[in-house]
């Protein structure tokens, strides 16, 4: 199977036992027909619009994340960015002048179960607003839930293309792009490297996986157009733990750079093979698994870590409005940790819905969605804007691992360094 032929696809089979940070398995395009059906099934009423302010009354955010199963890991993570928001916002009166209170299930990283939640939260519990999951394996269903109530639906994460063909007004991923354009801000430093400093050869490993795949597809097509020669291109399972083959057939080819469609154990699965083989190429790009910070570092040696690029949504060391303040409240909060991308995008998801509401002063949800089609929201991400199905319009950012820390790369306006590791080095 190429990685062409699974990303036009949002197919899956077969279930994991790890917890990555992006999407554990692909929907058949029966079984995204039978969530719409069962989406449709499960949402009954719309709710009743209530008072925004005036009262006394928290102002309820409903909210289902993958805290166990799967997505656990990620779910986690989104967890405390939604916290961390709810603290800094509630130290400084609440929204529309009332405390915010979240009201967090646990979806197990199950499809049904989203639904049911968003369906309860919506209908029953008559939650003045709600927020995005973890995956576009969860926000795909739960997201037909909102806009099949007239609910605003902001994701933190759920980049895949099948998100974004339905006709949704409601929805809005509050990510810099989408994954056909992740992988666009590294195609362009290699555009801008001298000819004898570019890949000539590239290998195209990735899970099968609904953002991992895309941003690989990208890239592959992108860099061939450039003369980058294919010599390895296959997508593999999304249970796969065993990666001598794979690395063994790539090493045959001596690629100068291998671009990983990655979540996280496999990221680390591959260096470990690879490293075993004694085969280091000259780039190497993985998507989300770097991103992962001290378990990436921990899981594949620190040393290891030197050179390796990704796309990220965020960086602690971005100048964008309050990231400093959140960075400092999320380290305060949990023990002195740096925050992970995932809770970041969190954060920022909550962000936008916060500046919709305070703009149109109630919990309108026609008024909220119409703000946000027509304006650009500040976040710790930087300024977010998004087309008409609710696709932003920005690019990430590039970062490369570098003497034990991340550093912004590209574009140039945003680059926490001018230092870019290349080629890098061999394993340690």
């Amino acid at each position: 199977m190429t990685a062409s032929s699974s990303a036009r696809s949002l197919a899956l089979s077969g279930t994991r036992s790890n917890n990555p940070r992006r999407h554990s398995r692909m929907l058949s395009l029966t079984a995204l027909a039978a969530v719409g059906v069962m989406v449709l099934a499960a949402c009954a009423a719309k709710p009743s619009e209530k008072a925004a302010s005036g009262t006394s009354k928290p102002l309820v955010v409903g909210i289902s994340l993958p805290l166990t199963g799967d997505f656990s890991q990620p779910g986690g993570e989104a967890k405390r960015g939604y916290e961390v928001w709810q603290s800094m916002v509630n130290a400084k009166g609440g929204v529309l002048g009332r405390k915010v209170e979240l009201k967090i299930t646990d979806d197990a990283s199950n499809q049904d179960t989203v639904v049911a939640d968003y369906s309860k939260l919506i209908t029953q519990d008559k939650v003045d607003l709600v927020l995005g999951t973890f995956s576009s394996l969860l926000n795909y269903p739960a997201s037909a839930v909102a806009e099949k109530n007239a609910m605003v639906f902001v994701e933190p994460a759920g980049g895949a293309p099948k998100m974004f063909t339905r006709g949704f007004k409601n929805l809005f991923f509050a990510q810099p792009a989408t994954a056909p354009h992740q992988a666009d801000v590294f195609v362009d430093w290699i555009k801008s490297l001298p000819d004898a400093e570019r890949p000539k050869t590239a290998a195209y490993p990735s899970q099968d996986d609904p953002f991992a795949a895309p941003v690989i597809e990208s890239m592959q097509k992108q860099l061939e157009a450039l003369g980058v020669k294919t010599v390895y291109s296959a997508v593999y399972p999304a249970d796969t733990t065993n990666f001598q083959t794979i690395a063994s057939q790539m090493a045959s080819k001596k690629p100068d750079l291998i671009a990983q469609g990655a979540v996280f154990e496999d990221g680390v699965g591959l260096i470990r093979s690879l490293k075993q083989l004694n085969y280091s190429p000259k780039m190497l790009f993985q998507t989300s698994a770097p991103s992962n910070s001290s378990q990436y570092s921990d899981a594949v040696g620190m040393a290891n870590t030197e050179g390796v690029f990704y796309t990220v949504s965020w960086n602690e060391k971005a100048k964008t409005p309050l990231n400093p303040e959140f960075v400092a409240a999320y380290a305060k909060a949990y023990a002195g940790a740096s925050p992970a991308e995932d809770a970041a995008d969190a954060f920022a998801a909550a962000q936008i819905l916060q500046a919709a509401t305070t703009a149109v002063g109630s919990v309108d949800q026609s008024k909220i969605r119409d703000w946000l089609h027509a304006n650009t929201p500040e976040t710790i991400l930087g300024p977010l804007s998004w087309d008409e199905t609710g696709a932003p319009k920005g690019k990430f950012l590039l970062a490369q691992w570098q003497s034990s820390t991340v550093e912004v790369v590209g574009p140039a306006d945003a680059a926490t360094t001018k230092t870019v590791v290349n080629p890098k080095p061999g394993w340690k």
